[in-house]
């Protein structure tokens, strides 16, 4: 399903324009200069894809470790769970569930490290602050993160967050250039969609994860790996089938 790391990318993206679009807008440079323009905001979101496959590695261990228990096909499930209830949970309620004082002490630290690099204009410090603002909180950071503990290998988990940053690329690339045409109202129409199309993304990570039987929307794992279409020991084929070779 590695497909499904582009598609949060580009919906998500549509996110950024009212969380990191205002940190786009405010980098260093001139729209004047169109070549070192276009090159900073390239260098500046590849650096967010990267730190986006970092973040993939571990989350891949995780699944790695869920996979040799036994539980791969649970993979799906406890991954489409997380992204509906990341969805539908509030944020106060979330802010209740993480330890909230470490959690505002590193993010202040980040931001003051930010701060700090937005005030250079090199082409590494704008890599770098791509680098670090990855590591911001984002709740669509986290619904592409619980799609990579499916993949179930830190190779695999980190190509599927690298996915994800990329598919976030051309919304972030219009931001820098359009900044005029997003409005406040704009950014509301949109945050009121995304819910749903993450809340209908999680379901088909649960359906896969069933194994019902329907064909190419939750396929029978067990039958395909009688019929040899699925290597056991596969991870990646197990919980994605097709998505790395001729399959579905």
């Amino acid at each position: 399903m590695l497909w499904s790391a582009f598609v949060i990318g580009v919906v998500g993206s549509l996110h950024c324009i009212g969380m990191c679009g205002p940190i786009v807008l405010v980098l260093p440079g001139s729209a004047s200069e169109r070549v070192s323009f276009f090159i900073s905001r390239f260098l500046y979101n590849i650096g967010r894809a990267f730190t986006y496959a970092f973040l993939g590695v571990i989350v891949g261990f995780v699944g790695q470790g869920i996979a040799v228990a036994g539980y791969q096909q649970w993979l799906g499930i406890i991954a489409g769970s997380l992204m509906i209830l990341a969805a539908l949970l509030p944020s106060k309620a979330a802010r209740s569930i993480l330890p909230t004082k470490q959690y505002d002490k590193v993010l202040s630290i980040l931001k003051m490290r930010l701060a700090g690099m937005l005030q250079q204009t090199s082409h590494t410090s704008l890599f770098s602050i791509g680098l670090l603002n990855g590591f911001l909180p984002c709740g669509l950071v986290y619904m592409a993160l619980a799609g990579s503990l499916v993949m179930g290998h830190p190779a695999a988990g980190a190509f599927y967050m690298f996915i994800f940053g990329l598919g976030t690329l051309p919304v972030m690339l219009i931001i820098s250039y359009a900044s005029g045409w997003i409005t406040g109202e704009l950014r509301r129409r949109i945050n009121r969609f995304i819910p749903i199309g993450i809340v209908l993304l999680g379901m088909l990570f649960i359906l896969r994860g069933l194994s019902l039987g329907i064909p190419f929307l939750s396929p029978d794992m067990d039958k395909m790996k009688k019929r040899g279409d699925v290597d056991p020991q596969s991870i990646e084929s197990t919980v994605a089938p097709g998505c790395c070779s001729g399959g579905e």
